[in-house]
């Protein structure tokens, strides 16, 4: 094997990749497989960190989006409690006798609104 320039197509699979691998690792003396466990190690440890922030920006992207969908959500309720408000208003005005034009007037309500509550 060590006169081989090249390795032979079969050799070249993943089993004796690994076989290789194995190999040179078993002729490491115990301080060179040391650092090599520990630089593994090492890379490892920057992997599991590495997924783990990922893991964090998509849940603080789905937070940051249902966020948004909550703003929405309160300012278009917001907004039916308004003209709710402004219906009631305006009815209770119908009842006082105002006319439609001082109605919509006062309460910002269209005139089709407001003709709508008679």
């Amino acid at each position: 094997m060590s006169t081989l320039k090249t390795l032979p197509r079969i050799m070249k699979s993943e089993v004796f990749q690994r076989f290789f691998q194995l190999a040179s690792y078993a002729k490491l003396t115990k301080e060179e497989r040391t650092m090599y466990d520990i630089s593994l190690k090492r890379k490892w440890d920057a992997e599991a960190v590495r997924m783990y922030q990922e893991g964090l920006e998509e849940q603080l992207g789905g937070l940051e989006k249902q966020l948004e969908e909550a703003k929405k959500a309160v300012v278009s309720a917001e907004a039916r409690g308004e003209h709710k408000k402004a219906m009631e208003t305006a009815l209770k005005l119908t009842k006082i006798g105002l006319s439609v034009k001082q109605i919509a007037e006062a309460t910002g309500l269209s005139i089709k609104e407001i003709e709508k509550l008679k």
